[in-house]
């Protein structure tokens, strides 16, 4: 597929229908995600799929009861990712210090982007989740406290086609070329 085309097409999915997602398809996914670019090729990142449904439904409630119930829509998703955020090169730490960015957070982001479009391409739905009670999810799935979840993707087949239209910004109000005023 055409890769604006793709992006384009690519929504967030919040009803999922029964249909499991087959392994093959998460491991196309999660290679996507390994492919990703990182600061000083850090690569600071594991991903967990939780796709057994009872440990999912462990997972969704301890994850999205209140008070993160914003997201309570994952619970039904056949397919629950964690990526696991982790320590990054000593040097890409030290110039994230000294840049005010946390580097590790940017790349676990890139990678979970190819992953998402990834499951797009393959008809698969994804939400990506920022707002849910970390600390549950590690106890549940024994992450070590050291490490970060920073975020989670549910996964599954959209319940319905989606055709609402994706709002977005007009290119000439967030581009500017050379010192164009802002």
């Amino acid at each position: 597929m055409d890769f604006c085309k793709l992006v384009k097409k690519r929504k967030s999915t919040r009803k999922y229908s029964l249909k499991p997602v087959p392994r093959e398809i998460i491991e196309k996914c999660l290679e996507a995600a390994r492919l990703a670019p990182s600061a000083c090729n850090s690569q600071p990142w594991s991903f967990i799929v939780v796709d057994d449904k009872d440990l999912k439904d462990k997972v969704a409630e301890a994850a999205f009861s209140a008070p993160y119930t914003l997201n309570t829509f994952a619970k039904k998703a056949p397919v629950l990712i964690v990526a696991v955020t982790e320590r990054t090169k000593y040097i890409t730490r030290v110039a994230g210090f000294f840049r005010g960015i946390h580097f590790a957070l940017v790349d676990v982001a890139i990678a979970c982007e190819h992953l998402i479009l990834q499951a797009e391409e393959e008809g698969v739905g994804t939400c990506w989740l920022g707002w849910f009670n970390e600390s549950k999810v590690k106890k549940i799935l024994r992450i070590p406290k050291r490490k970060k979840i920073d975020i989670i993707i549910s996964m599954g087949y959209p319940e319905k086609e989606e055709t609402r239209e994706q709002i977005r910004k007009p290119l000439a109000k967030i581009r500017r070329y050379n010192k164009e005023p802002m």
